[in-house]
């Protein structure tokens, strides 16, 4: 009797181990956590070989990537913006948008656990000003879309030896309930640094 039970109690669990792959596909178990990705890959879709030294006027590629897990389709929008040091960019701890205005948006419908990618080609034209001590931008074109960018204007940084500027992409996702886009709290960006050679 007493082998019986230990063989029906080993064959039991045995069987419960082999069968537990095929029923981990069976199961459905709840999802607790519900959020979006957002990132960058340079032109070989890889987090390695960004763009750093600009040419002016030499068009750059990379990849800019949307990853819904919410849990619902999500209605996105992007804001592409640029800035020097001396400018405000958005705040991961607070979890707070940049004041600065948007040069140009993006909206994409993406549904629930797939993923939504923009290959983007962005080049700048810019002048340095007589006294080679900041740079002055004309314009950025962004997928054949000519940006004006004439206010904008990037100082030398001592300390780094360049004329640092960065163009970064901030995430909105549409809340139906007030029927606006509310930031999601997520950006990414691009460091950058003028070198002024002509194309």
């Amino acid at each position: 009797q007493e082998y019986r039970v230990t063989f029906v109690v080993v064959t039991g669990v045995l069987a419960l181990i082999v069968a537990s792959p095929a029923l981990s596909r069976l199961l459905v178990y709840p999802r607790t956590e519900f959020f979006t990705e957002l990132w960058i890959l340079d032109a070989d879709h890889r987090a390695e070989d960004y763009p750093f030294n600009i040419t002016r006027n030499y068009s750059y590629s990379v990849f800019l990537g949307v990853g819904n897990r919410l849990g619902y389709c999500g209605y996105y929008l992007v804001e592409v913006k640029f800035r020097n040091l001396t400018q405000s960019g958005a705040d991961s701890f607070n979890r707070t948008a940049s004041s600065l205005p948007s040069l140009f948006n993006v909206t994409a419908f993406v549904a629930d656990e797939a993923v939504w990618e923009l290959p983007l080609q962005f080049s700048f034209d810019y002048v340095w000003d007589e006294g080679r001590s900041k740079v002055d931008f004309l314009g950025l074109r962004l997928n054949d879309v000519w940006l004006n960018m004439t206010d904008y204007t990037v100082s030398w940084d001592p300390d780094k030896r360049e004329f640092r500027g960065f163009l970064f992409f901030e995430l909105w996702l549409y809340n139906a309930s007030s029927n606006v886009f509310q930031y999601h709290g997520r950006f990414v960006g691009l460091r950058l640094n003028m070198t002024a050679k002509t194309l």
